[in-house]
């Protein structure tokens, strides 16, 4: 079986999923080849058993021969046994092909999520991947069953049927044309099985993957009043995903149905052929013994054969879902050139936003995801037009730029484990850079709250943690990295406006003389940047500073203050020291933007606050 550390080797992504079923044959071929082996031998001998029986009683109980009697008796115990051991040794080969087949399967998928890296959440949904996990890799390990006792079906199918031939012709012909029939009578079920099972599957991720939002988002939802309308749309794909279930279940129980009353039927016209033969004296008592043994023998293979290709209909589709995520390619790593040695200006040709080097840099726009979007052009997430210096950045090598640039998205994964582990990341980090980190991005009190401190365990995606705990403990990660630019996303939009205006002080301080651009439509923040440009619809309309904009630009006063005063009552509060707001858990970010277009535009409810549609109203909050 492959080891938790082997290279699972390269799949065959070719085809509809019948190529991968085979490359997991081919990649354990000693074990595949015993398994078919063992199979075939042990269905052969369920056939010798009635063979055994016929000859015990024609040569030894109907002469009275009891020495011959026991003789064939001797036989008949010594093959059963050896069947016995036979199929022990079957089983075990076979859990082992299944097995291998299934973490092999777990292997390639997880290395190549690994591989598409901050691509993945872009290309495929969490709901497929976590389908692939749950289900698709225990339904094509399945599918291996084939490789055992489907081969060992045909061989004891044939042996029956040679066996037969030489009693009696009729029946061997009766034997050797019911298996085509069969087919030809499950076969189209199969057939409209694999579609109804295809879109079954396909439901089943979209409901996954919202399952997985209102998990992450219960609390958003409550605060923004949809959780009404998030739950009517999951009864519509529950009861959507209930009717497919239903039609896939009419066509497997006829599958079914027809798997074990097709061969009962075809094994009884053999028994009524054996039955009239010996009545007209063409087969002997013994022999048509044997006949009956050999129709109860016949059991098995036609019943496993039938179930084998329910299992291999499933299994394709499953293999599908497999190869269309294993068909999901990495982002192009095309370039050749060295990044600039010196720090160089970032520039984003599609929005017309310039990032000086050495500077703090802010981009405010009424819809975040237009800012965000400008991030992900100058980290090189998406193609674009984005250059560094005088160097465009898709001719540069990826591995530089994910070494020197930082994209700190505000909803990155947190995975489990100690808050140390959490905040140092995979590099050895001494306790004073910790600390220095924690500190910057104001999370110091989080870890004097924590029983265990920088030892408490956290769960996966901070669960244990507040909306605004674990936006901090994500920055703390981020300036720890010490990377040469720093592109932070909402870095503080779940933030109360006392704690705001520490991270914002703090931030510059602890990014000083380095290049750090932030999405942010908080005066609180705004106010400390060297730089700030005002977004509409992704493009640059003003640039200056945050005082220089409130004075000049009316519509980027307006985003960002709702009134003079209310701006210099933020002021003020920012600069005083004031009680500080307690850290409580109240509803967190979004892991979208707000379902609806009335929610378009609106930043999401705080930790703090009651529901932070802006820093301004935090801060006059606060103020007042």
């Amino acid at each position: 079986m492959i080891d938790a550390y082997e290279d699972p080797g390269e799949p065959d992504v070719r085809g509809g999923g019948g190529r991968y079923l085979w490359w997991l044959v081919r990649c354990q071929p000693g074990r595949s080849v015993a398994g078919a082996v063992l199979g075939s031998t042990w269905m052969a001998l369920l056939a010798a058993t009635p063979y055994l029986l016929a000859r015990a009683i024609d040569e030894g109980l109907t002469p009275g021969d009891l020495p011959v009697l026991a003789g064939w008796t001797a036989a008949l115990f010594g093959v059963g046994s050896f069947n016995a051991w036979l199929s022990i040794m079957r089983h075990r080969t076979m859990t082992r092909v299944r097995m291998d087949a299934n973490f092999r399967t777990v292997k390639v998928v997880v290395g190549h999520a690994v591989r598409l890296g901050a691509a993945l959440p872009r290309r495929v949904g969490a709901g497929e991947v976590v389908t692939i996990g749950v289900g698709d890799v225990q339904t094509i390990s399945a599918a291996l069953t084939v490789v055992g006792p489907g081969i060992g079906s045909v061989v004891a199918y044939l042996t029956v049927a040679g066996l037969l031939w030489a009693q009696a012709p009729l029946l061997a012909v009766v034997v050797l044309l019911g298996m085509p029939v069969i087919g030809a009578l499950v076969g189209p079920l199969l057939g409209r099985l694999q579609g109804a099972e295809g879109e079954y599957r396909e439901r089943q991720g979209v409901l996954t993957a919202r399952i997985a939002d209102l998990a992450g988002g219960l609390r958003v939802l409550n605060g923004l009043g949809g959780k009404g309308l998030f739950a009517d749309a999951f009864r519509q794909d529950s009861r959507r995903l209930l009717q497919q279930g239903y039609r896939v279940g009419a066509v497997t129980s006829w599958v079914q149905a027809l798997g074990a009353g097709l061969p009962t039927l075809f094994l009884a016209v053999v028994t009524w052929l054996a039955a009239r033969l010996a009545a007209q004296g063409a087969l002997s008592i013994g022999q048509l013994v044997a006949v009956y043994g050999y129709v109860a023998v016949l059991m098995w293979p036609v019943s496993v054969w039938v179930d084998c290709g329910y299992q291999i209909s499933r299994g394709l589709v499953a293999a599908r879902r497999v190869v269309r995520f294993l068909r999901l390619a990495p982002m192009p790593d095309t370039g050749t050139l060295d990044a600039p040695a010196e720090p160089s200006v970032l520039h984003d040709p599609a929005s017309g936003v310039r990032v000086r080097p050495g500077r703090l840099t802010a981009l405010a726009a009424a819809r975040p995801a237009d800012a965000a979007e400008v991030l992900d052009r100058l980290g090189r997430y998406v193609p674009s037009d984005a250059t560094w210096g005088e160097l465009p950045l898709a001719d540069i090598r990826l591995a530089q730029i994910r070494q020197r640039i930082l994209v700190a998205d505000h909803e990155a994964d947190l995975f489990s484990g100690p808050l140390g582990d959490l905040v140092g990341g995979r590099r050895e980090r001494t306790a004073a850079d910790i600390e220095r980190a924690v500190r910057a991005a104001v999370a110091d009190d989080i870890v004097r709250a924590l029983p265990d401190g920088l030892g408490t365990v956290i769960d996966a995606q901070g669960r244990n943690l507040s909306g605004g705990q674990r936006q901090r403990v994500r920055l703390a990660r981020a300036l720890l990295a010490d990377a040469e630019i720093l592109l932070a996303v909402e870095p503080t939009s779940a933030l109360d406006a006392h704690t705001e205006a520490e991270v914002a002080g703090r931030l510059r301080e602890a990014r000083r003389g380095r290049t750090t651009v932030v999405t942010t439509t908080s005066p609180l923040v705004l106010g400390h940047a060297d730089t700030v440009h005002h977004l509409v619809d992704g493009k640059v309309v003003a640039t200056g500073t945050h005082a220089e904009l409130l004075d000049s630009a009316p519509e980027y006063r307006a985003l960002v203050a709702r009134d003079a005063d209310g701006a210099a009552a933020r002021e003020e509060t920012a600069g005083a020291p004031g009680p500080k707001v307690p850290d409580a858990k109240v509803p967190e970010p979004a892991s979208e933007e707000p379902t609806g277009e009335e929610l378009a535009g609106q930043e999401p409810p705080g930790e703090e606050s009651v529901g932070q549609e802006s820093a301004v109203s935090a801060g006059d909050e606060v103020a007042r």
